[in-house]
């Protein structure tokens, strides 16, 4: 049973976090062969003053 992590900095919609978890879906049913209704997926939403890029937050970021 694939169980895929997904990190994401938090405000996406839910309709682009649905698409998401689609494709991933699809992709791991693609590569694995692993039926659709065994593929688990989690969202991790951060706040972007807890995500950093090269040492600076993305909250302090363009």
């Amino acid at each position: 049973m694939p169980i895929i992590n997904v990190t994401l900095i938090e405000g996406r919609t839910p309709e682009v976090k649905r698409a998401l978890i689609k494709e991933l879906t699809d992709a791991a049913e693609r590569a694995t062969g692993t039926p659709r209704n065994a593929v688990r997926v989690i969202i991790w939403e951060v706040p972007a003053a807890n995500f950093a890029v090269a040492g600076v937050p993305k909250s302090e970021s363009p």
